[in-house]
C-alpha cells in the first residue's frame, strides 16, 4: 500500500504549511500528493507550484470539478503540467453535485451523470493519445459543437502539443453505485470519499478481485494524537459541512452514502440542523463510530492496528489529510 498526502483545497487563502508538507512527504517516500478545489482555490496552480519545488513524489488532482472546464481545457492542464513535472502528473475528476454546478459554475447539472462523466473521460482520452482529431456525437460534450446556437463553422482538431504520455492516468471521484461500476469500466483508478475498512464490500458492492494496476485511493484524515476525542473533532467538522452542507437536502451525495454506510437517520438530522443554521450543533450530531471508523486518529500504537484493517481490503493507495509532520513520519514508518 502506497502513501499519498491530501492537500485538499485552500480556506480563507492559501496554507503556509502545504508546500513544506509535500516536500516532507517526498524525503519521506510518500508516492504522491493531491490538490483539490470547491468554489475557491482552483486544482492545478498550486498542484503546479508543488511540482516547481519537488522532484519525484507523483502529482494528483483530488479532484478537478468536470463542470469547471470543457473537458479538452482539463486535457490541456494535464499534459501541460505532466510534461512540465517530467510526467508525474494523475488526473482525478469529479462531477460534483447540483448545489456548486448550478450555484457556482452558472450551469446545469447533468440529468444522465453518467453519461457526461463518460463523454468527458473520452475527450480527455482522445486529447492525451493524439491520434487523431477529438470528435464525439455526444449528449453532453459533442466534438465539434453542433448546438442550434452555434455558427456551424467548427471542426475537429488535434492538440498542437504532443502529451508526454497517452496513458495518463486518469481518476475519478464516485460515491454512487452505478457511479463506482462506471469507474471500474473507464478509469484508470478511483477516489473515494469515506471508506471504510470493515463495510467497504457491502456498501460499494466491488467485485472479487480487481486489476492490479487500478488505484483504489482512499482519502483518509490521519493525526497521531493522545486524545481520542479531540483527534476526531476535525473530522466530525469535516464530515458536519460535507453532509450538511455541501448539497441541497433533497439531493446530496455525501448525505446518500453516509446513509449507505449505516447512518442514515444521523445523515437527515446533520442535514437539517445545518440547514436550520445550526452549524455546531450538526457537528455534534455526527456520531463519534462514523468519524472514527473512516479516519486513522489516536496513539501510534492504535493507529498501528487500525491499519492492519486497512490493508486488508483493495486499498492500493491511502491518500492522508495529515495536519503535521509528526503525523507524516509516523504514517510512513507504520506503513512504508
Amino acid at each position: 500500500m502506497r502513501l499519498g498526502l491530501a492537500l485538499g483545497y485552500w480556506g480563507r487563502g492559501p496554507s503556509p504549511a502545504h508546500l513544506a508538507l509535500a516536500r516532507e512527504a517526498e524525503e519521506l517516500g510518500y508516492d504522491s500528493v493531491w490538490t483539490a478545489e470547491a468554489w475557491g482555490s482552483d486544482a492545478f496552480t498550486a498542484l503546479t507550484w508543488i511540482a516547481a519545488h519537488t522532484s519525484r513524489i507523483r502529482l494528483g488532482t483530488a479532484v478537478a470539478q468536470m463542470a469547471a472546464r470543457t473537458p479538452t481545457a482539463t486535457a490541456m492542464h494535464a499534459l501541460t503540467l505532466d510534461h512540465l513535472s517530467g510526467g508525474r502528473m494523475m488526473l482525478g475528476l469529479g462531477l460534483s453535485g447540483p448545489q456548486v454546478v448550478e450555484g457556482w459554475y452558472g450551469r446545469p447539472f447533468p440529468r444522465s451523470p453518467l453519461t457526461a462523466t463518460r463523454e468527458y473521460v473520452d475527450v480527455v482520452r482522445q486529447v492525451l493519445r493524439r491520434e487523431a482529431p477529438v470528435t464525439l456525437d455526444g449528449r453532453y460534450h459533442s466534438h465539434p459543437y453542433t448546438g442550434e446556437d452555434g455558427t456551424g463553422l467548427g471542426r475537429p482538431l488535434r492538440p498542437i502539443t504532443h502529451p508526454l504520455r497517452a496513458d495518463l492516468p486518469v481518476l475519478l471521484g464516485a460515491e454512487g453505485p452505478k457511479n463506482v461500476a462506471q469507474t471500474l469500466r473507464i478509469a484508470d483508478g478511483w477516489l473515494p470519499l469515506y471508506w471504510s475498512p470493515g463495510r467497504w464490500a457491502e456498501v460499494y458492492a466491488l467485485p472479487d478481485a480487481l486489476s492490479g494496476a487500478f488505484m483504489v485511493a482512499p482519502m483518509v484524515r490521519a493525526q497521531v494524537c493522545d486524545d481520542l476525542a479531540t483527534g476526531l473533532l476535525p473530522v466530525k467538522y469535516m464530515l458536519g459541512f460535507y453532509i450538511g452542507g455541501m448539497g441541497h437536502t433533497s439531493r446530496n451525495f455525501h448525505a446518500d452514502l453516509m446513509a449507505r454506510m449505516g447512518y442514515e437517520a444521523e445523515a437527515r438530522q446533520i442535514q437539517e440542523l445545518f440547514a436550520s443554521g445550526r452549524r455546531e450543533e450538526a457537528v455534534r450530531a455526527v456520531p463519534d463510530a462514523f468519524a472514527d471508523e473512516i479516519s486513522l486518529v489516536g496513539p501510534r500504537g492504535r493507529i498501528a492496528e487500525r491499519l492492519a484493517e486497512w490493508r486488508k481490503g483493495p486499498v492500493t493507495d491511502l491518500l492522508v489529510t495529515a495536519p503535521d509532520p509528526v503525523t507524516l513520519r509516523t504514517l510512513a514508518e507504520l506503513v512504508l
